[in-house]
């Protein structure tokens, strides 16, 4: 994995709305069908919301300002993600 590559979530966040690919460690997915099996899936599909819990004092103070929603189960809390990527353009087709 490139490490330059890599944004840390501290230094700049994506724009509102958009769809990166966040690292999340140690992050695990529960295999369907399976009794209690998961893989460890650190890099997955998230997209940013900004100011998600802005008008949740509760949960923006338990939780932070942002959010990441992802596909299926796997959304995350703002803290869980460490760094994030664009995601990469697709091939080209010859």
């Amino acid at each position: 994995m490139r490490q330059d590559l890599w944004t840390p979530i501290t230094k700049t966040l994506p724009e509102d709305d958009q769809r990166v690919l966040a690292f999340v460690p140690g992050n695990k997915v529960f295999l369907p069908g399976k009794d209690l099996q998961f893989e460890v899936r650190e890099v997955i599909i998230l997209r940013f919301c900004k100011d998600f819990y802005a008008l949740n004092e509760a949960k923006r103070n338990q939780h932070g300002l942002h959010f990441w929603t992802g596909e299926g189960c796997s959304n995350h809390f703002f803290h869980d993600v460490t760094h994030w990527q664009p995601i990469p353009e697709v091939p080209k087709m010859d």
